[in-house]
């Protein structure tokens, strides 16, 4: 918009409707719409087959949370009538500083503020309206945050949920959200007579129906890439498979290779193609790149044939497979590993239980954002108690997994201003079609997860954080961290909502050999998957982990290095490495089963 287009002070002309009949009908196109998604969300809650909703747990973890926060201000009256002074005090401020606006006085400005993407229109700050209704908002989320931080008495899970939820209430209500409350929203609804009502209904119906009655948001635009065309396509073969996975085994782009091979454990949830994403930012190519002879592991999206597949399962007929894989395609009986988000868990829970049977193979451990101690694992043990891993549990139990789309909720949930609303305007209010974007295309396609193995993680790992207090038992026995005496190089990343760096540094320091811990820029995706030509983001190297150094100190103390960490990894590695041999061509016995990427990634 030009500036001579741009609204001014008092100019109501653009929002008022030009042509009432085309305006009229668009609407009822709309509803038309909505009426479609209403139906795609009702036909799998037929009363004859109405499926378990866990979300009536978290509506209860909700309440109850909200309970304890409004019993501490209302048991004392002056406390509550402070408060609601406080937040009526900033009302009649706003009040007078936008009649103050309107009289022309120059004073009513306020204070600089923390940049925000959702009020970037001009109009948030020159309309009186819009600026009103924006100033009011802040407040309101601002006082709203501060009765659950001022709340005095509460453990901390239950400050933990409360501030979970009201962030996510807060961030639905926002302005922004509504069509007569966002300028541009209200604007482009008049330029387009509501046309951009009838696209955006259209695409809500479409994700309602993908999405067999749940809201499959979609953040790429449809049909962009494809696992195997223009994602996933480092060079390589599947060499070996069973009911639970396939392993990759990579082609060589060097002469010569390390000896010692490389094996990556991703993460269930997902693909593993997260690691293999468009050449230019594939950490798998550029591991081949390097010199390393790469095997990968890929799960089966798992059914009903996979409900009891457990994490001990999951460790022989992953992990152990994969290892044995290695053995015969290469005749090495020692790995470099790699792991990943849970890939990562596995693995480490993996190595202690092999180092109890007197399995050495791995001989040194990469953990990118991965936890083993849960004591601070964040805003996702919000939706980890008894009452919800139960209600979990039900779900699960006639199909023998869960849906992929409850942990890309869930996982969307914790980053709702980024994740969830930007598209929910940009989809379904303006009406466009989100840009390509692989990390997002990769977000959206979910796997299901195996209920005998997600129960399992969540119980053991998140409720009960059991690995690093020597208290889990696999196959018959304890493991203990503390056993694990290789070289491991623990990665976390600064803006991690899943794996928070804090919590992967305390993880640390249950392991029994040395540790170098490493913390990157950006999040639990950005930060990892951050190639050293793109020269993005940071990372801070240090002392290992102690005890008696707190985490805050570390980082304090620790320098930083601009760019990716990969190639301070790879200097890491390659003592571990061993020396050069001749590059190895993918098979077992010269057999191979199918091109990489392999069936499984694409079911």
């Amino acid at each position: 918009m030009s500036e001579s287009e741009k609204p001014r002070q008092g100019d109501f002309a653009p929002y008022v409707v030009r042509d009432p009949q085309a305006f009229a009908l668009n609407v009822a196109r709309a509803v038309e719409q909505a009426g479609k998604a209403a139906s795609a969300w009702l036909a799998p809650r037929d009363a004859s087959n109405a499926p378990v909703d866990p979300s009536n747990a978290i509506y209860g973890e909700m309440v109850s949370a909200f309970s304890e926060i409004g019993n501490y201000w209302l048991a004392d009256p002056h406390r509550a009538l402070e408060a609601q002074t406080r937040l009526l005090a900033g009302y009649m401020d706003i009040w007078s500083r936008s009649i103050r606006k309107v009289s022309g006085d120059a004073t009513h400005d306020t204070a600089v503020e923390t940049p925000d993407k959702r009020f970037n229109d001009p109009e948030w700050r020159e309309n009186l309206f819009f600026d009103f209704m924006r100033q009011v908002y802040i407040l309101t989320g601002a006082w709203a945050r501060s009765l659950v931080t001022e709340a005095e008495g509460l453990d901390e899970e239950t400050r933990n949920k409360a501030d979970f939820y009201v962030n996510q209430i807060v961030n639905a209500i926002s302005p922004s959200n509504f069509i007569a409350t966002n300028p541009e929203l209200y604007r482009q609804t008049v330029e387009e007579n509501g046309a951009n009502l009838v696209r955006g209904m259209q695409m809500f119906a479409e994700d309602m129906t993908r999405g067999a009655g749940n809201l499959k948001l979609r953040q790429t635009r449809p049909g962009s890439f494809e696992v195997g065309v223009n994602l996933a396509v480092t060079p390589g073969s599947v060499v070996a498979e069973n009911d639970l996975c396939q392993i990759i085994q990579y082609a060589p782009t060097t002469q010569a290779v390390f000896k010692r091979p490389i094996l990556i454990c991703p993460p269930w949830i997902n693909r593993f193609y997260i690691l293999d994403l468009t050449p230019e930012k594939s950490f798998i190519a550029w591991l081949v790149d390097q010199g390393h002879t790469v095997f990968v592991i890929s799960w089966i999206n798992p059914d009903l044939r996979h409900a009891d597949k457990d994490w001990l399962s999951y460790i022989d007929e992953g992990l152990v497979f994969a290892l044995d894989t290695i053995a015969k395609a290469t005749r090495e009986t020692e790995v470099n590993a790699i792991g990943y988000c849970v890939g990562g868990t596995l693995l480490s829970a993996g190595m202690a239980l092999l180092k109890r049977r007197g399995d050495t193979r791995i001989q040194t451990a990469t953990l990118l954002a991965t936890q083993v101690d849960f004591e601070h694992a964040g805003d996702l043990k919000v939706f980890v108690d008894e009452r919800q891993i139960a209600a979990l549990e039900a779900v699960m139990t006639p199909s023998g997994t869960l849906d992929g789309g409850h942990m890309a909720t869930a996982f969307n949930l914790l980053r709702s201003s980024d994740l969830i609303w930007p598209y929910v305007v940009g989809n379904y209010m303006k009406g466009r079609e989100p840009p390509p974007f692989d990390l997002l295309y990769w977000n959206s396609d979910a796997t299901r997860m195996a209920k005998a193995n997600h129960s399992f993680y969540l119980r053991k790992f998140y409720l009960e954080n059991q690995l690093t207090a020597g208290l889990m038992e696999l196959d018959g026995g304890r493991i203990s961290l503390s056993d694990v005496t290789v070289p491991v190089y623990s990665l976390a990343t600064r803006e991690d909502h899943i794996a928070p760096a804090r919590s992967v540094y305390q993880g640390c320091l249950a392991f029994g050999g040395e540790v170098t811990y490493v913390l990157a820029g950006s999040g639990h995706i950005a930060g990892v998957i951050n190639p050293p030509h793109k020269n993005k983001y940071q990372y801070l190297t240090g002392p290992a982990p102690k005890a008696d150094v707190a985490f805050a100190d570390w980082v304090a103390d620790a320098p930083e290095q601009p760019g990716s960490w990969w190639p301070h990894w790879q200097s890491w590695v390659e003592p571990h490495a061993g020396p050069k041999v001749k590059a190895r061509k993918p098979g077992v016995r010269g057999k191979t089963i199918e091109p990489a990427p392999g069936r499984y990634v694409r079911e």
